[in-house]
């Protein structure tokens, strides 16, 4: 008797949490409907790569400041990423840099192999 018991509760905690499950996606739904976030377009993502730059040979202990820092005569950034291993959390040692303008990227280019943190950092669109 103990075990049917058991079984029904948890029978009955399973079907709570397909319902919380159920309510969950469904509120996710909804916000998701509306408005995603600033990349919920392939033309946004593409505009978005138009005015950012690949950054190698990061030292890996810079900070998004400081390469923000770095590039800041070129024109506003919105955006400093740099990627980190996913099991680690360490860096890789790559940064990307998004701009406000497409304008902005020329001038960032041209500071392909200048010294930041001691190291010459490489730059490509």
């Amino acid at each position: 008797m103990l075990m049917k018991q058991r079984v029904e509760e948890m029978e009955r905690e399973a079907k709570k949490l397909r319902e919380l499950q159920a309510a969950a996606e469904q509120a996710a739904d909804g916000s998701e409907a509306g408005d995603s976030g600033p990349m919920d377009t392939e033309d946004e993502k593409n505009a978005i790569d138009g005015r950012s730059i690949y950054v190698g040979n990061v030292d890996y202990g810079a900070t998004p400041e400081e390469i923000q820092a770095h590039f800041q005569s070129c024109g506003t950034i919105n955006r400093v990423t740099i990627l980190c291993d996913k099991f680690t959390g360490h860096p890789k040692g790559y940064a990307y840099v998004e701009f406000s303008e497409p304008d902005h990227i020329d001038p960032a280019l041209a500071m392909d192999n200048s010294l930041f943190r001691g190291r010459l950092i490489k730059e490509c669109r």
